[in-house]
């Protein structure tokens, strides 16, 4: 009963100064609040990390030829650096080979849906007649897009005959089209254009035509100058490029029978190590989208924990506000502390008072700090182009902490007031 009493009686206290609580409360209301937005931005930043490496693949395993970890030293700073002198560029019997490839393939053919294989041609342009379109070349399998989704708007994608007859095909954008064809996606369909790559040209024809996606490719000028990629069969790259056999890296498109894609990534690494066992420069390692993921999501709320931790400075601010009106409410109520200790009122029933007056003036607070923060992470999160997502924990803990603010500021103010003599008190002007 004591608890409602006082309850209602700082409630009566905190009505009879509106515009002095509100000011007070502005401290900790700012402090909240950016603590909140800041927060709601990371969380929904989190979220559409975490489902863009969703649609890219989270069932896929990049296996890539690196530096043997025993040609590497830390530095004291945690960086990573090479001591072979060796290039980067890997050498032919350092590479990946086709064998290899096959050999993972067949050992692992239930747990393995695809591998897609790649290799970079470079950037140029696709040229019909008068008009032309900027491209980057890539040489591609007939199961790179089990791991690289696109929408077919025309035609078909590589095949396999394309790759064992070297054929001279390609699969374009229908910004290519737009530029080349005045986007008819059908008309462009087994037409040739020249690829002019670096002054030399080369001719291909279109055997399909897919939509291409914002910010999937390289350049985000205008719609006519946008850079796009275009593929062709991978045997063809080779040749075309004169690139060595094997390769540095290529993905794996794990089937729904794999219970963890990080598991059967380790399995893959066992796999490769008799290969290159006798290698000293050179191993084969892994990487999933769920370890890329979690490094992304660690790194952004690191990041979003030291801004907030920096936002939440003014939370000290709003504290010390609020040990400054609590000081001065002492001062003003000083005859009526007086006229309750002379009615009997025990020190703990004058302390508990105050100090229930400041934990409801700091939680006042930190709810209005939570909805402003709210307010303005979803917009930040609009701006930004992500989802607001609320950061519940931390709204949580926000309310938690402005109550303990409450408490910590609350009690010296509240200790005075329990330690007035109740004369001295009563004689008070």
């Amino acid at each position: 009963m004591l608890i409602i009493e006082n309850i209602r009686m700082a409630v009566g206290s905190l009505r009879a100064g509106k515009m002095r609580a509100l000011l007070t409360m502005l401290g900790i209301i700012i402090g909240i609040g950016s603590v909140i937005a800041i927060m709601t931005v990371s969380s929904s930043l989190t979220t559409s990390i975490a489902d863009s490496f969703q649609e890219m693949g989270a069932n896929n395993i990049t296996v890539g030829v690196k530096q043997s970890s025993e040609q590497e030293q830390v530095s004291a700073n945690g960086m990573r650096f090479g001591t072979s002198g060796k290039s980067a560029d890997l050498e032919e019997d350092d590479r990946i080979t086709d064998e290899m490839i096959e050999g993972l393939q067949k050992q692992y053919s239930d747990q393995i849906d695809a591998i897609a294989l790649s290799e970079s041609v470079g950037s140029g342009t696709a040229e019909r007649e008068s008009e032309s379109a900027n491209i980057t070349i890539t040489g591609i399998n007939e199961q790179y897009f089990a791991s690289s989704k696109i929408t077919l708007l025309a035609g078909r994608k590589i095949k396999k005959k394309d790759l064992t007859g070297k054929k001279k095909v390609i699969m374009v954008t229908d910004k290519v089209v737009e530029n080349l064809f005045d986007g008819d996606n059908s008309a462009a369909l087994a037409q040739s254009i020249s690829l002019n790559l670096d002054g030399s040209y080369e001719k291909y024809y279109i055997v399909g035509v897919y939509k291409y996606e914002s910010g999937s490719n390289v350049s985000e000028s205008s719609d006519e100058d946008v850079t796009t990629a275009a593929y062709i069969p991978l045997t063809t790259a080779k040749e075309q490029t004169h690139a060595d056999e094997g390769y540095s890296q290529f993905t794996v498109v794990t089937s729904t029978k794999v219970d963890s894609v990080s598991a059967f990534a380790e399995q893959i690494e066992q796999y490769f190590k008799p290969y290159y066992a006798a290698n000293e420069d050179y191993e084969v390692s892994t990487s999933t989208m769920e370890s890329m993921t979690e490094s992304m999501t660690e790194m952004v709320q690191t990041v979003s924990i030291a801004i907030a931790f920096i936002a939440g400075i003014s939370l000290l601010v709003g504290g010390i506000g609020v040990m400054n009106i609590m000081l001065v409410s002492v001062t003003e109520r000083t005859r009526e502390i007086g006229t309750r200790k002379a009615l009997g009122a025990k020190n703990s029933s004058i302390r508990l008072q105050f100090i229930i007056e400041s934990v409801l003036l700091c939680l006042i607070g930190g709810i209005l700090g939570i909805v402003v923060g709210l307010i303005l992470g979803a917009i930040a999160a609009s701006i930004l182009g992500y989802s607001a997502t609320a950061p519940v924990a931390a709204m949580i803990i926000s309310v938690a902490f402005s109550m303990v603010i409450g408490i910590f500021f609350g009690y010296y103010p509240a200790g005075k007031a329990a330690k007035l003599d109740p004369i001295e008190a009563l004689r008070y002007e």
